[in-house]
């Protein structure tokens, strides 16, 4: 096991795949309010956006006036859709469980909503072996503002030299760089290994797995 005590974690293509009921989801509020429908590699391409910036940039509407309505819409969906169609990676569990049982802290920080990842953890995994999670309703700034990241960290009462943050997204390795903690690059979502080799890192990995045979 590496020198980190505390280890946090990104969750949309990090620790699960989530992105078919995120498609769904998009594709459904643009049809509903009659926007010009996108590819699925664009809505794809804005995982670990917010929401609303999400949106202004599928409706190609900066600051779009309608983005807390489209906000709203997308959260009714997703309480249809999104637990279903989210999928754990097959080794995540047991990589969380091991850091469990080795006495490390596990969290997470995330844009989704945090009661969102409860649901997943308890209907998808039976248990939730992590040990505080921040989501997008318990900030008032999202990633890459360091606020959420700082926030657990405080919550820990962890030195940021004992931290590890985890992601999948270039928004992840920027937030772990202002918050002054180290980052390792997960190439499951749409950032490429190219991209994570400009930013601060000790590792890219392919999958969580492979992260935690090789730190």
């Amino acid at each position: 096991m590496s020198k980190y005590k505390y280890f946090v974690f990104d969750f949309d293509l990090t620790l699960a795949d989530s992105s078919e009921a995120i498609l769904m989801c998009f594709k459904h509020v643009l049809n509903e309010f009659g926007y010009p429908m996108k590819s699925d590699r664009e809505i794809y391409n804005t995982i670990g956006l917010t929401l609303v910036d999400g949106f202004d940039i599928l409706t190609d509407t900066p600051n779009n006036p309608q983005r807390e309505e489209l906000r709203k819409a997308y959260v009714k969906k997703a309480d249809e859709v999104m637990v279903k169609h989210t999928y754990f990676y097959d080794d995540t569990i047991a990589v969380l469980q091991t850091l469990k049982h080795a006495d490390r802290k596990v969290g997470i920080v995330s844009t989704k909503y945090r009661y969102r990842i409860e649901q997943t953890f308890e209907q998808q995994a039976g248990s939730m072996p992590v040990d505080i999670i921040v989501g997008g309703e318990d900030v008032t700034e999202a990633k890459p503002d360091p606020q959420g990241l700082n926030l657990i960290i405080e919550r820990f009462g962890a030195d940021k030299a004992d931290v590890l943050y985890i992601g999948d997204s270039y928004i992840d390795a920027e937030t772990a760089k202002r918050a002054g903690v180290d980052f390792v690059g997960v190439t499951t979502g749409s950032t490429t290994w190219e991209t994570f080799e400009t930013y601060p890192h000790i590792y890219i990995g392919k999958s969580i797995l492979d992260i935690f045979l090789n730190i």
